[in-house]
């Protein structure tokens, strides 16, 4: 599933080609990636004729501004927005089309169907799930060492295990805990709770300069990740621990270990996150 880095990289990328254009249609060959509202007719309806004015990103999520309402996109597993000329064959796996008034088209391609759009008025897209539900931006100022703190001591569970529920912070999955553990020097099973202001410290400076290094690379190809211009991120190059399995620490030499942790593949170092 695209991180924070992948969904930003995309946000970027995407503003860079569709801004200022307006929706002449909308069409939709797999209804369940439509969320919100029920009626798929209403959600093509309230679109056509609208510019995109803007693009944001909450989270994994990425916000689609037009000029009275805003479509709030998951991409999930495999979710890929291009834009294409029109005469440009369709490929089997796409299954919503903006069509553009510069003849141009806005595909949203998705092998598994896992990915989500919910249709809101300008104003409400924060009130409602799923953006209401969402922790603090890792790079914004509230996420910091005193709010991990708290909200850590609240939770039973491994770190890592906790790193990836959203409503603590957003943005990190699999692969940035991972490394941003390695960073920090904290075991992926370590209890959550226990963590003192030391290991807090580390972590949350790990979890804001891997990301950060990660968006500056275009975020990681793993599996089929690529931007929307169909570019590979660079940041799998700079990975420590995850896929890396058997591999040297980059820092001791002692080989990468791989467990499963809240059911996830979970990648550390035995000898470093002691």
């Amino acid at each position: 599933m695209p991180e924070l880095p992948e969904v930003e990289t995309v946000k970027q990328t995407l503003k860079q080609l569709i801004i200022g254009k307006t929706i002449k249609d909308v069409l939709v060959f797999w209804p369940k990636i439509i969320k919100r509202p029920d009626d798929i007719q209403a959600f093509r309806t309230k679109l056509i004729g609208q510019t995109i004015r803007d693009i944001k990103r909450r989270g994994k999520f990425l916000l689609f501004y037009c000029n009275d309402d805003v479509v709030v996109s998951h991409l999930r597993m495999e979710g890929k927005y291009s834009l294409q000329e029109a005469a440009v064959p369709l490929d089997k796996h796409t299954h919503v089309i903006f069509k553009l008034t510069d003849g141009t088209e806005l595909r949203y391609r998705d092998v598994r169907k896992f990915g989500t759009m919910h249709l809101f008025s300008k104003g409400e897209e924060l009130m409602y799930p799923p953006l209401c539900q969402l922790g603090p931006e890792p790079f914004a100022p509230d996420f910091n060492a005193e709010y991990l703190a708290d909200r850590l001591s609240k939770t039973d569970r491994a770190v890592k295990t906790a790193l990836l529920d959203q409503t603590i912070v957003v943005g990190l999955g699999n692969i940035y805990v991972d490394e941003a553990l390695y960073r920090a020097g904290i075991h992926p099973l370590t209890k959550a709770k226990p963590l003192n202001a030391g290991q807090i410290d580390k972590l949350t400076a790990a979890i804001k300069q891997t990301l950060k290094e990660a968006v500056e690379m275009g975020g990681s190809t793993i599996r089929s990740y690529l931007n929307s211009q169909g570019q590979m991120g660079m940041f799998q190059q700079k990975l420590n621990v995850y896929g890396r399995q058997g591999f040297p620490c980059p820092n001791c030499g002692t080989s990468i270990e791989k467990i499963k942790v809240g059911g996830r593949g979970t990648h550390f170092c035995s000898v470093c996150q002691c």
